[in-house]
């Protein structure tokens, strides 16, 4: 996975990677692996500002606002920017602006990369496991399986048709469909954890869907792979091979953590009556494979999900 870069001198360049959403959970990490990579790693961010190891510049893509020095002999572009998807209850505008803030920043930078002459080696966007639809089934999905036709169906599939831009402009396009990631800081997981401050960890619905997960380091490496891989183009599933329902995968959670798990959990209409159509995404989940990643060369570091949420507690 590691890429021998060249030492910059006169005759060679580092290359570079633009990161959206890069002061996020992911970006934080990614940038810190591309970083001890040696590649040279700048963000878009609404407010610009530098520091010894990456500059910011400045971005509003809802108002057509970017810096252009931001493209300048510029290698690849991770796009991970977007509104986080389990912060507020689904309205009708809020929907639009998880749709808008995926869509609407991916064309946007398309047209300025257009205008800019830029000559990108690869696009690589986020994506979600969600691509699949909110559906608990014996089915394990896969890349060239149809989009689901709900709320996160729909965003994933206009959030890669929008990706698509630059793979129809001939430009290396990747997108990573990433499952729960295992970090305890801000994440799904902290969420899952929370109710263990007070002794006791909470499983929801029936707790027979299933819970596609990927530990951080895990899915930082194959954005990683993803740069390196020149054979790497379309959709991948960031997901371990290790498939686990979310009864199992609480029970586990109670070991690593040290706490009870109550076996009876939150029923099904408690939850809808709190997070609206939301609780689809807690209540529901089916297997994801992780078939395709592998055979690309990528190894997981994290298989098992008691390894990966004991790193994930108790050492980041």
């Amino acid at each position: 996975m590691h890429m021998d870069i060249p030492e910059n001198n006169s005759n060679t360049k580092v290359p570079s990677v633009l990161i959206t959403g890069g002061s996020g959970l992911v970006g934080t990490y990614l940038t810190n692996l591309l970083l001890s990579e040696g590649f040279n790693v700048s963000h878009l961010s609404r407010k610009a500002s530098s520091n010894d190891k990456v500059k910011v510049f400045k971005w509003e893509p809802e108002k057509k606002i970017i810096d252009s020095k931001a493209l300048e002999g510029l290698d690849f572009i991770v796009h991970l920017a977007g509104a986080n998807i389990g912060e507020k209850r689904w309205s009708s505008s809020r929907k639009e602006e998880i749709i808008r803030s995926r869509v609407d920043s991916s064309v946007f930078l398309h047209e300025k990369i257009a205008e800019a002459g830029t000559s990108l080696k690869a696009f690589i966007s986020a994506s979600a496991t969600g691509y699949y639809g909110s559906v608990t089934s014996e089915k394990i999905f896969h890349e060239d399986d149809e989009p689901g036709n709900d709320f996160l169906g729909n965003t994933s599939r206009k959030w890669e048709e929008a990706a698509d831009l630059f793979r129809n402009s001939g430009i290396r396009t990747v997108k990573i469909r990433t499952a729960v990631v295992l970090e305890k800081n801000d994440s799904a997981l902290a969420k899952l954890m929370l109710p263990g401050k007070f002794g006791l960890l909470l499983k929801t619905g029936n707790g027979e869907q299933y819970m596609p997960w990927i530990h951080i380091i895990d899915l930082c490496g194959i954005y990683l792979k993803a740069i390196e891989d020149a054979g790497m183009a379309g959709p991948y599933n960031a997901v371990a091979p290790y498939h686990v329902s979310h009864s199992d995968f609480m029970n586990i959670l109670g070991e690593v953590m040290g706490r009870h798990v109550l076996q009876a959990g939150i029923p099904s209409f408690v939850l809808r009556a709190a997070l609206g159509e939301m609780s689809d995404v807690v209540l529901k989940g089916s297997r994801v494979s992780s078939e395709k990643i592998i055979n690309s060369g990528y190894s997981f570091i994290y298989r098992d999900l008691h390894d990966a949420l004991t790193s994930a507690i108790h050492i980041y």
